[in-house]
């Protein structure tokens, strides 16, 4: 079985995140302890696997991290996308079945691929006692994504989101606490709209490099903040990444491109 590595949310190798992707044959699922072990043994953010579906007109996708299954994924989905392209599997509009419903992609010629995703359902929470000290800036707002299953929280600016350095393990246990699956923390950008950074330890991601589903929630957040439907975002971990949101109702239209560092076999 080939399985290809690609960087996503990037134009450049060894930028944006990294991403597995397995195209697999029209039948069952693999077993899930198999998917899940070939996803720890890559021990990228995530791994997609993903098959056409029994009417032939939806491809059906699912998405490990090393240590779970989850139910949404954006750049892993712009990576299996980019490489459907590419490989001439499928051109243009591509319709993904999963666990948060359905899901459409995009491919252009110019190479960039747009995402249509559920909109985050945003509420205001209480900043949760402990988020302070776990990530040693006090923020300015929190709140609740909804289905998404994150806390988002607002920090005074984007040097403030830079010079992050959370105790992961205090941060994994909130988020335990609090029910939810990561931490999204963001600032008014200086060069960009919005930036944003994204620690997810439940889920055995300490740091996301670039999180397509948390911008399901900061487009509609930014968007009714700023004014403006059409946002771009700046994901500043180590590796970088841009996300290109646009607001469209109660969905999420996110624009990138990707580029494949590694195209191997996978033998067992």
């Amino acid at each position: 079985m080939r399985i290809r590595i690609v960087d996503a949310f990037t134009d450049r190798p060894f930028a944006g995140n990294q991403a597995g992707v397995c195209l697999l044959e029209a039948g069952e699922w693999p077993p899930e302890r198999w998917m899940q072990q070939v996803a720890a043994e890559l021990n990228l953010a995530e791994t997609a696997f993903a098959r056409p579906e029994p009417d032939g007109a939806d491809w059906g996708i699912r998405w490990f991290t090393p240590a779970v299954e989850v139910d949404l994924c954006g750049h892993a989905t712009l990576a299996t996308a980019h490489v459907m392209h590419t490989e001439g599997v499928a051109r243009g509009a591509v319709r993904f079945t999963c666990r948060s419903g359905s899901l459409m992609t995009d491919s252009r010629d110019d190479g960039t691929i747009v995402l249509d995703f559920p909109a985050a359902r945003l509420s205001e929470a209480p900043v949760p006692d402990g988020l302070a000290e776990a990530l040693g800036v006090r923020p300015e707002a929190a709140l609740r994504t909804g289905d998404l299953g994150d806390l988002l929280a607002v920090l005074p600016d984007e040097a403030a989101v830079r010079a992050v350095v959370p105790d992961s393990a205090a941060l994994d246990a909130l988020l335990r606490r609090e029910g939810h699956r990561g931490l999204i923390v963001t600032a008014p950008g200086t060069e960009h709209d919005f930036v944003s950074r994204f620690f997810a330890p439940p889920v055995g991601i300490p740091e996301d490099p670039v999180t397509g589903s948390a911008h399901t929630a900061l487009a509609p957040y930014w968007a009714e903040r700023l004014g403006r439907a059409e946002l771009v975002g700046f994901q500043a971990s180590t590796r970088t990444g841009v996300v290109r949101v646009a607001v469209r109702g109660d969905r999420v239209h996110l624009t990138g491109t990707a580029v494949t560092v590694l195209d191997g076999t996978l033998l067992v």
